[in-house]
């Protein structure tokens, strides 16, 4: 009886420990999943915006060794030509022939997204320069001058063929929207640039009365559009079509489509390079380059929205993303050509002042860019199943 009791009185000590293990032990479970859901979606992110993570290394190897000036035209060349011709050579192999030549054929879409490129994010970018410039003695008048010039620029060609794909777009009709709209931009961005600069505004008491030699930009554009995009696409299109099977597994199964990523990174690595081996983030003071870079932001979210409202109504899911990349992005590798010969006499610092508005904009529109996929990736998915 002695023993039993006993045994019976050591039972709720031993129901009270196994209760305060119950307890705890949910908490524990609790936390451990919390941080495994944590590291799962720190992980996922690192894969699906690993572009932008290269972003950053790009530009912080940028800002720390830069290629020495007598060697920066040369390292231009090299590298826009191997990575836009990488870009579009990886285009040419994954986009059927068919689907390509169907949208050179789709004008009505063609004309309303050209006519948002050029005319209206020229406007507004009028707008805003003018709103701003009522300060006279805040923001240098190379930048007021640099914020018209980016506005008045044709989209960009290799970050938005790379991003449409990864947002799952019609990749096909954003590849025709960037070469024609790099075909137009010599042509129209010089006379959108000249008609917002002969306003008379205090800002552009700077600019030389003498303009440049157009007849090598034209050479110079013209060349770059050929080697560099065409005939690479056209490389590729034979390829594709000559080797289907084997094409289809090196860049779909293997996943090669990322190297126009790694190329489109080379691409901005060359671009920041050339501003920090300059020193032109330096002309300027701090407080100048966080408002342009707060209005690049702003450019290219208003310039989004807007490409997104008006497209939405009447056009399919995949080409509305086209679109949405097409419109507000501008391309650095006509801007600096045009303000290098826009003005005859101009000096190398107001050179450099003058492409810092371009620079930042591009740092902006590829990391927002990057960012959006994700939306309208799912955005575009949910449609194909709701069709489906």
């Amino acid at each position: 009886m002695e023993t039993k009791s006993l045994v019976d009185g050591f039972q709720p000590n031993n129901t009270a420990d196994e209760r305060g293990q119950s307890f705890d032990s949910p908490k524990e479970e609790s936390h451990s999943s919390e941080l495994s859901r944590l590291g799962a979606w720190l992980w996922w992110f690192a894969k699906d915006q690993w572009f932008l993570i290269g972003l950053g290394i790009v530009i912080i190897i940028a800002s720390q060794v830069q290629v020495p000036l007598e060697h920066q035209e040369q390292k231009q060349t090299v590298v826009s030509y191997l990575s836009v011709s990488i870009v579009f050579f990886v285009t040419g192999c994954t986009l059927p022939t068919k689907t390509l030549l169907e949208n050179y054929t789709r004008f009505l879409v063609l004309c309303f997204t050209q006519a948002q490129c050029f005319l209206l994010t020229s406007a507004l970018a009028f707008g805003v320069v003018s709103a701003t410039a009522s300060n006279h003695d805040f923001l240098d008048p190379w930048l007021l001058v640099g914020l018209i010039f980016n506005g008045a620029l044709p989209t960009t060609i290799s970050s938005n063929v790379v991003m449409t794909r990864q947002a799952h777009g019609n990749t096909a009709l954003t590849v025709v929207q960037t070469t024609i709209g790099n075909f137009l931009g010599p042509f129209l961005t010089p006379l959108l640039i000249k008609l917002y600069l002969s306003s008379g505004a205090w800002y552009t008491h700077v600019l030389p009365s003498t303009e440049g030699d157009f007849g090598s930009l034209y050479r110079r554009v013209f060349m770059q559009l050929g080697l560099s995009i065409y005939l690479p696409m056209i490389v590729g299109q034979a390829v594709q079509n000559l080797f289907p099977k084997p094409t289809a597994t090196i860049f779909t199964k293997w996943n090669f489509n990322k190297l126009g990523s790694l190329a489109l990174l080379a691409l901005l690595w060359q671009t920041f390079d050339h501003e920090f081996a300059t020193g032109a983030f330096h002309s300027v003071p701090t407080n100048n380059l966080i408002f342009v870079a707060f209005i690049s932001v702003t450019n290219w979210t208003v310039w989004l929205v807007v490409s997104l409202a008006t497209s939405l109504p009447w056009l399919a899911r995949p080409d509305v993303v086209s679109v949405a990349y097409c419109v507000p992005a501008k391309t650095l590798s006509l801007g600096v050509p045009i303000s290098t010969l826009f003005f005859a006499s101009i000096q190398s610092l107001d050179e450099a002042k003058l492409q810092i508005p371009m620079t930042i904009f591009q740092c902006v529109q590829v990391a927002l860019g990057s960012i959006a996929t994700i939306p309208l990736r799912k955005w575009v998915d949910k449609g194909s199943q709701q069709s489906s």
